[in-house]
């Protein structure tokens, strides 16, 4: 596996246990369709969270959190619907970021719950 990917799979490891540390279970890791990829999807009580996990080696050109894009919102949101009416889920859900950075031992995490929001996947 490619260096760069590793990195990022350490990432998504790293938030994962950070977010089951603060109560929330793993529903399902690196969701795939069509839409695009959901890095996690986990549930916090009774609302499904949809996880985008964000790595960054320095914060030189801007921190991880920043790296999300309107264009990489509306990925996500579209993969979730996509989840939404595979499973034919209708619970609660919100959008979570889960941003970190630094070198060796994941120095900093930055956790923004409910960074953004659709109408439409609700």
């Amino acid at each position: 596996m490619a260096l760069h990917l590793l990195k990022g799979k350490n990432a998504e490891l790293f938030a994962r246990r950070h977010l089951e540390q603060q109560g929330m279970r793993l529903v399902e890791a690196n969701y795939h369709c069509k839409m695009g990829e959901i890095d996690l999807i986990m549930r916090d009580r009774d609302m499904l969270v949809f996880v985008e996990v964000r790595y960054r080696r320095s914060a030189a050109f801007g921190s991880a959190t920043e790296s999300i894009t309107p264009g990489k919102q509306h990925k996500l949101l579209a993969a979730a619907r996509q989840y939404l009416q595979q499973y034919r889920a209708s619970i609660p859900c919100r959008f979570d970021v889960v941003g970190i950075t630094g070198q060796n031992g994941m120095n900093n995490i930055e956790w923004i719950r409910d960074a953004f929001q659709s109408d439409e996947v609700y």
